[in-house]
C-alpha cells in the first residue's frame, strides 16, 4: 500500500483535521469570553445601556448562567442530534445572538442577547473536547484537550486586541457585531470538513455510516472505535457517573471545576478594571488580558504533554498552586515590566489548571460516558464561572479590588485541595474491537 494511503498516516491526518475545527469552535468561546472584559472598561465609562460595576457583574454572570444550561442540555442534544450538528446549532445560535448584543437598544435586550449566547456556546466546549479525545491516539488525548484548549487563549488575546484596536474606531457594538461572522465561515466549514463522533453513530447503531466514514478517510473502522470502553458497569448518561466507584470522583471533579471556571471567568471580566483600579492605565490594564491569554497558550502546550506522561491530577495541583502565587503578587503594584511577568505566568498556570481537570474527567470515564461527564463538570462548573463575575464586581465595586486577588487566590488553593482528594480509579479495561462492531 502507498504511503498515502496507509491507515496509520490516514489516522493522523483525519485527527489533525478532527483538532483543528475543535480548535476553531472553541476559539469562538474564548474570544466571547474575554470580549466583554475587553469592552467592559469602555462600556462602564460611556455608562452604556445603563450599566454599573454591579450590574456588568451580573450580566456576566447571565450569559454564564446560560452556558450552564447549554452545557447541561448538551448531552441531551448531542445523543439525538449527533455532536457534529451539536456544534453547528452552537454555534448558529451564539453568532445570532452575538448580533443581537451589538444592535441591542436597551440594557433589558442586552442581558438577554448575553443570556442566549451563553446558551449556544454551553455545549460548544465538552462537545469539541470530546470530539478531540475521540479522534486523538491514545497516549495523546491530554495533548489534544490542551491544543484545543490553547484557542481558548487565543479567542481570549484576539478579544483584547479588538479592544484596543477596533473598539475606538467601531465602538462596543461594532466590536460585539463581529461575532456574527462565525456564522458565514464556522457553520459551513463544519458542515463540509467534521466527521460525526464515531461513539455516536455506534450508540446509534448506525454501524454502516461508521464503516463509510472510515473508507472516506482512508483509514480503519478499528481506529475509529473505542479501544478503552468502560466494561465494569452498562450505565451511561448520569447513570454511570454516580455508579458504584465514581460518585465521590463526580463530585469532587464539580467542585473543582466549579473552582476552575469562577478563577478563568472571574479573572477574564475583572482583570483589566481591577488593575486599572490598582493604578495601572486604561491601555496597560487591557493589554494585560492579551498578556494573561498569551501566557495561557503556553501553559497549555507545556501541561499537555506533562499531563499525558505524569497524568493530568498532578499537573493540575500544581499548577493550581501556582496559579494562587501569581494572583497575590498581582496585588502588589509593581514595576509595570514585572507586572508583564507575572501576569503572563499567572496566565500560563490558570487557564490549564482548569483544562486539566477536563482531561483528568475525560481519562477517569470511558467513551460511553465521557461526553456526560464533561458536559457536567463543563455545566455544574459554570456555577463558579456565574459566581466569578458577580463576586468580582461586588469586590470592585466597594472599593476593594486588590483584596479581590486574594480571594481569587484562594479559590485556586481549593481548587488544588479538590483535585487532589479526586479517589484514584482502576484502570478502565479495554473492550475488543471486535466486540464493539459485533
Amino acid at each position: 500500500m502507498s504511503s498515502a494511503l496507509d491507515p496509520t498516516r490516514s489516522t493522523s491526518r483525519l485527527s489533525i483535521r478532527v483538532t483543528a475545527l475543535c480548535w476553531f469552535v472553541v476559539l469562538l468561546d474564548g474570544l466571547d469570553l474575554f470580549v466583554f472584559g475587553a469592552v467592559l472598561p469602555r462600556l462602564l465609562s460611556e455608562h452604556a445601556v445603563g450599566l454599573t460595576p454591579v450590574v456588568a457583574g451580573e450580566v456576566a454572570s447571565l450569559t454564564t448562567f446560560g452556558m450552564l444550561l447549554g452545557a447541561l442540555a448538551s448531552g441531551f442534544v448531542t445523543d439525538r442530534l449527533g455532536r457534529r450538528m451539536g456544534l453547528v446549532l452552537g454555534v448558529t445560535v451564539f453568532s445570532l445572538a452575538s448580533l443581537a448584543t451589538g444592535l441591542a437598544p436597551t440594557l433589558a435586550v442586552f442581558g438577554v442577547a448575553r443570556f442566549v449566547a451563553g446558551l449556544g456556546l454551553g455545549g460548544l466546549l465538552p462537545t469539541a473536547i470530546t470530539m478531540a479525545m475521540e479522534y486523538a491516539a491514545p497516549r495523546r488525548k491530554a495533548l489534544s484537550v490542551a491544543v484545543v484548549m490553547t484557542a481558548h487563549q487565543a479567542g481570549g488575546a484576539l478579544a483584547g486586541t479588538l479592544g484596543l484596536a477596533l473598539a475606538a474606531s467601531l465602538g462596543w457594538r461594532g466590536v460585539f457585531m463581529l461575532g456574527a461572522v462565525p456564522l458565514l465561515v464556522a457553520v459551513p466549514a463544519l458542515l463540509a470538513w467534521l466527521p460525526e463522533s464515531p461513539s455516536f453513530l455506534l450508540a446509534r447503531g448506525r454501524r454502516s455510516e461508521l464503516a463509510a466514514l472510515a473508507e472516506r478517510h482512508g483509514v480503519d473502522v478499528a481506529s475509529l472505535t473505542p479501544a478503552d470502553e468502560d466494561r465494569r458497569s452498562a450505565d451511561v448518561g448520569l447513570r454511570a457517573l454516580f455508579a458504584h466507584g465514581s460518585r465521590r470522583a463526580t463530585v469532587l471533579f464539580w467542585i473543582a471545576s466549579f473552582f476552575g471556571l469562577l478563577l478563568v471567568y472571574g479573572m477574564s471580566t475583572w482583570l483589566p478594571t481591577m488593575m486599572r483600579s490598582n493604578g495601572y492605565e486604561l491601555g496597560s490594564a487591557v493589554a494585560f488580558l492579551v498578556v494573561v491569554n498569551l501566557g495561557g497558550i503556553v501553559g497549555l502546550l507545556i501541561a499537555g504533554p506533562l499531563a499525558d506522561r505524569f497524568g493530568a491530577r498532578p499537573v493540575a495541583v500544581i499548577w493550581f498552586v501556582l496559579t494562587a502565587v501569581g494572583l497575590c503578587l498581582l496585588a502588589v503594584k509593581m514595576p509595570l515590566i514585572a507586572t508583564y511577568a507575572v501576569v503572563f505566568f499567572t496566565g500560563t498556570w490558570l487557564f490549564s489548571a482548569q483544562t486539566m481537570i477536563y482531561a483528568f474527567v475525560g481519562a477517569s470515564f470511558g467513551p460511553s460516558a465521557r461526553g456526560t461527564a464533561l458536559g457536567w463538570a463543563s455545566g455544574v462548573g459554570r456555577v463558579g464561572a456565574i459566581v466569578g463575575p458577580s463576586l468580582g464586581g461586588l469586590l470592585v465595586a466597594s472599593g476593594a479590588s486588590t483584596w479581590g486577588f486574594g480571594v481569587f487566590a484562594a479559590a485556586a488553593v481549593l481548587g488544588a485541595v479538590s483535585t487532589a482528594l479526586v479517589p484514584r480509579r482502576r484502570p478502565v479495561q479495554a473492550e475488543s474491537r471486535e466486540a464493539v462492531l459485533a
